[in-house]
């Protein structure tokens, strides 16, 4: 934590990855809530781990694809991701999926659902400004926040510069750090015209999460018009060849026009 009097800071390893909750406006009277709250969500993605991880041999996931438990046995939590992962599926003609080579895989979410829950027990605990970042997945409330979509061809670059003043989240998928790990769930294999990197703005980072798994994995020709379609989210693209695209909802985010 820092010593600034209305900030309060907290970095946490988990689920492979670095989150930073990052609160700010936090009345006096309600810094010892807000700071059980940064206790209590640093505790929340380690359940989500111990939950999901594909890694884990112990996790409900992982107990769930081998047979050893049924869905109705699993935690509520886990029932929740997987209705989730239902939705998005339909939503996405099939293209979300969470079945990869025969393995139970909904980490296409489950991320980007353990931050906006973060980010909801932080909010109601008092915090005015709220921002959560799991590995560049990025939930807020209040603000406002900037924030950078890294240029996925361009190593420290950025693309553009989300400016939110509200509740928002910002998901980004592509292949720059973990290489092509988003495939055709109709072939198993790359799509044919991959992405470089596309970033989903919505209210929800579940939502933002999935749709930009989504997007990918149909690739640019089919993912322009389906992100133009979803109710209530704007998107930004790089492709291949380093050109970039956005959805007609995408110009009331871009930092530019708040300067």
């Amino acid at each position: 934590m820092d010593g600034e009097p209305r900030r309060m800071l907290h970095v946490e390893e988990a689920m492979g990855t670095v989150f930073s909750l990052d609160v700010r406006e936090v009345p006096e009277a309600d810094r010892p809530r807000v700071r059980a709250a940064l206790d209590g969500a640093a505790a929340w993605l380690h359940r989500v781990d111990e939950l999901f991880s594909t890694w884990r041999a112990d996790s409900q996931i992982s107990r769930l694809h081998r047979g050893e438990l049924d869905v109705s046995q699993c935690d509520a939590d886990v029932r929740d991701v997987l209705r989730l992962a239902e939705e998005a599926d339909r939503l996405s003609d099939g293209w979300f999926s969470v079945r990869y080579a025969g393995q139970l895989d909904p980490t296409g979410l489950v991320k980007g659902w353990a931050v906006e829950r973060a980010a909801q027990m932080l909010a109601s605990a008092g915090a005015g400004s709220v921002c959560v970042n799991g590995g560049g997945d990025i939930q807020t409330h209040g603000g406002p926040w900037r924030v950078g979509i890294a240029d996925p061809l361009c190593a420290g670059e950025l693309a553009a510069v989300v400016e939110t003043r509200d509740e928002l989240a910002v998901a980004t998928s592509g292949p720059a750090e973990r290489g092509c790990h988003i495939l055709d769930p109709y072939t198993g294999a790359p799509p044919a015209d991959p992405l470089a990197s596309v970033t989903v703005v919505c209210r929800s980072l579940t939502d933002a999460d999935a749709w930009a798994t989504a997007a990918c994995a149909m690739g640019a020709e089919r993912a322009r018009p389906w992100l133009q379609r979803l109710p209530g989210a704007a998107a930004f693209a790089v492709t291949s060849d380093g050109t970039t695209w956005q959805t007609s909802g995408f110009a009331r985010y871009d930092a530019a026009m708040y300067v």
